[in-house]
């Protein structure tokens, strides 16, 4: 995959949820941008996420993040990196330690943009995640990485409860449920 193979799948990109559709056009803009997947680029930048569940799909991993203080997917920053399948699967392998994980689709799965809290090292910005759907096994034990501070597998119907209000994550819940994605 590289910037035009995302701006291919970006524009055949189809989904129900209207937020998700309002975002579509930022991100096929920003493909063009020379600077997009450099966090260089302090209005906003391209990540890429894994949406990590279990085979019988009644489980998802989440990750307590440490800088934000939330339970979100595993996932980062493209970092120059193009390929942003690649970016999603080196992310999930460094932040959980498994080796089982198995793309499940090429296709993109989920778009998301979402505004970062400025911190120490820099403002506040823009993350244009792109999300992948990814299989692992429950039994593979996991480890937790400097940047979280806590890996769990969590049951689908807890995962509301975990994850607050996050409309991002409670979309990539819903989605797991459909036939399109369901076993």
């Amino acid at each position: 995959m590289n910037r035009s193979t995302l701006k291919d799948l970006l524009e055949k990109y189809r989904t129900p949820f209207e937020e998700e559709k309002d975002f579509v056009p930022e991100f096929i803009v920003l493909t063009g941008d020379p600077k997009a997947f450099l966090r260089e680029r302090k209005e906003g930048h391209f990540t890429a996420s894994a949406w990590i569940v279990n085979k019988t799909r009644t489980h998802a991993l989440l990750t307590h993040h440490k800088k934000l203080n939330r339970w979100l997917q595993l996932g980062g920053h493209a970092d120059g990196n193009e390929n942003l399948m690649e970016v999603a699967m080196t992310e999930a392998k460094e932040e959980s330690g498994l080796i089982s994980l198995k793309l499940v689709d090429s296709l993109i799965f989920d778009i998301d943009k979402h505004l970062i809290p400025a911190n120490k090292k820099e403002k506040q910005h823009f993350h244009y995640d792109v999300r992948f759907l990814v299989e692992a096994a429950m039994d593979e034990s996991l480890t937790v990485s400097e940047e979280s501070k806590d890996l769990a597998w969590v049951a689908f119907d807890a995962v509301p409860d975990v994850v607050g209000n996050n409309k991002s994550i409670l979309r990539m819940l819903e989605k797991t449920s459909k036939s399109e994605y369901a076993l």
